[in-house]
């Protein structure tokens, strides 16, 4: 779609896809209320039933990991408990109101942006694909969606509180709460929820109609010059949705600062407890009015500041560090290859990355180098197996193999002098300027930053390389790591105990990946691929082989460097080397 040239071409184009806009939307509109019937009650009665299956084990495990764990004192532990039956019980009757809404919500408008993806360009048969989907693939969906929230709620959740249960006592990880300080910081909190609640909801309320007003002038400019989200085809669809539904996100917006107005109000209690005061508490009350004013003028490009007074509520305040701030950081020279501009996100779409363009990547490796070493012996078929009963043995699978995968990325990019990190063969690399806006890849994408430029300082030889992946991918199994003789440990002692760090943090990275949704539905696919190719090397001509061959293949496997060719042409290559062995 061209941006219209001039007043009158604008409103010829707005009349033109009006029409369009309209069919679409009421085409979705009668799916989605065909649809929704089915996929609410599949939502709600899936995860309605996850919840109450699995709430006994949360109850028993959860206390059970609160009282065992060594890292809190008995004090901070009574308090936990107390907070922890009000949560529980409360647990139940939150998640399934939650999943009636979100059922009716998803069911409802799930075939409507089904039927707008229908038109994207490069769809063949439009017209069949705008009456079908959304309707069986939308029922598929919802069961997925209930899958992903299973593998939250167990798996993730068992993770979690395993991590908690042994963790020893450690003088920078050991909590303790001061008894004297707790029954007048609860009082501040309960304070302030008493007041942030109501002055915050009125403030919200107040600024509501300033939202409404400014987000339709903002969408209806951006359709009559052709900008913004309706500059490109693809988007036009769901930028007219926007227009339409723009009171619910102004609805959205106003509950979810009602909702934090809680949390910003009970802070008083963390506040009143961590500076010993109950003066700061309160003037933190006061503040928080504040800082909510003057952020959602920021939001709403009102005037800045505020009519509330915002006190010092702290006693040493430190001025905010120029390093955190990512404004800075893209700011430095040379921290962004190549600066995003608005000609050259549209002449090259992929500039901007989708979110699952890491994750795809990453599970293609997991596959490769998956099969590579189970054709070579290092991963078994009980490996697999422990993965998916959950067992402590199976972190070699589910978590040791994806950050292997990492760890080859960081120095395939290392050994290229990329500023980000290389995902594709093809050389497509994430940065921080073209890296998804999701808070997710700011967790985790600095960190992974951080460790391909210490690999980089590093200098690692060919031998160290190979030590650090075995580290990488077997550290989850200490006695399999220990009697593993795959490659030799460095000699120097200081070299050891940095490759040890580098292997904990890539573990570490791996394991709060994991805990993530989706992931391990994902990568269940990698194991079974995984497995099928052990079933079909387990024939005799593996039995065939002498142990001098293997460690020569093994090694190799540690050793192979980031090429750019197909998973296809790496697969044959490698199986061509399992013949000449």
């Amino acid at each position: 779609m061209e941006p219209g040239r001039g007043l009158l071409g604008s409103i010829r184009k707005s009349i033109v896809f009006l029409p369009i806009f309209a069919g679409l939307l009421i085409l979705g509109l009668i799916k989605g209320i065909l649809m929704l019937p089915v996929i609410s009650v599949v939502i709600t009665i899936g995860i309605s039933a996850i919840i109450l299956g699995l709430w006994p084990l949360h109850c028993f495990y959860t206390y059970y990991c609160i009282l065992s764990t060594k890292k809190f004192g008995p004090v901070l532990k009574m308090v936990l408990c107390v907070c922890t039956f009000v949560v529980i019980l409360s647990w139940p009757p939150i998640g399934i109101s939650c999943s009636i809404v979100f059922g009716l919500a998803y069911g409802l408008l799930s075939p409507m942006f089904a039927t707008f993806k229908a038109v994207e360009e490069g769809r063949t048969d439009k017209f069949y694909h705008c009456i079908y989907d959304g309707t069986y693939g939308s029922v598929q969906e919802s069961f997925t969606v209930i899958r992903d929230f299973l593998d939250v709620c167990y798996h993730s959740y068992l993770s979690i509180m395993n991590d908690l249960r042994r963790q020893g006592p450690d003088q920078r990880t050991y909590y303790e709460i001061r008894l004297l300080y707790l029954l007048p910081s609860l009082i501040i909190g309960a304070l302030g929820i008493i007041v942030d609640l109501p002055v915050i909801t009125i403030i919200a309320l107040c600024k509501s109609p300033v939202m409404l007003v400014k987000g339709w002038i903002r969408l209806f400019h951006d359709c009559l010059g052709c900008e913004g989200p309706f500059l490109e085809t693809i988007c036009v669809p769901f930028a007219g949705l926007a227009v339409l539904l723009w009171p619910l996100a102004v609805v959205g917006a106003f509950l979810g600062s009602v909702l934090s107005s809680i949390f910003l109000g009970a802070y008083a209690a963390v506040v009143a407890y961590k500076e010993s005061s109950i003066w700061f508490g309160l003037c933190y009350i006061v503040a928080s009015l504040s800082i909510y004013d003057e952020y959602s003028n920021d939001i709403l490009d009102m005037p800045e500041g505020s009519c509330f007074p915002r006190p010092q509520y702290v006693k040493n305040p430190h001025p905010p560090s120029r390093s955190l701030s990512p404004r800075d950081s893209l700011e430095k020279p040379g921290s962004v290859k190549n600066p995003p501009s608005r000609s050259n996100s549209l002449a090259a779409p992929m500039v901007e990355l989708r979110a699952l363009d890491l994750a795809d990547s990453l599970f293609k490796g997991c596959r490769r180098y998956g099969e590579a070493l189970a054709e070579a012996g290092i991963i078994n078929r009980k490996d697999i197996e422990d993965a998916k009963n959950n067992k402590d043995s199976g972190n070699v699978i589910t978590i040791g193999l994806p950050a292997y995968c990492l760890l080859q990325t960081l120095l395939f990019s290392a050994k290229s002098n990329s500023t980000g990190i290389l995902i594709n063969d093809d050389g497509t690399e994430i940065t921080s300027s073209n890296r998804p806006k999701d808070k997710f890849f700011d967790w985790f994408l600095n960190p992974l930053l951080i460790i391909k430029e210490q690999l980089k300082a590093h200098i690692l030889s060919e031998h160290e390389e190979q030590y650090l992946g075995v580290l990488v991918l077997l550290s989850g199994d200490p006695t399999r790591l220990k009697n593993s003789n795959i490659v030799s440990e460095p000699e120097s002692e200081l070299r050891r105990a940095e490759l040890d760090a580098l292997a904990r943090r890539l573990r570490g990275i791996m394991k709060s990946i994991s805990r993530y949704p989706t992931f391990r539905r994902r990568f269940e696919s990698t194991m079974k691929n995984i497995f099928e190719e052990l079933t079909e090397k387990s024939g005799g001509s593996r039995k065939n082989r002498t142990a001098s061959s293997s460690k020569n293949m093994v090694a190799r496997i540690f050793s192979q460097k980031h090429n750019h060719t197909s998973d296809e042409e790496a697969q044959s290559s490698f199986q061509r080397d399992v013949e000449i062995l």
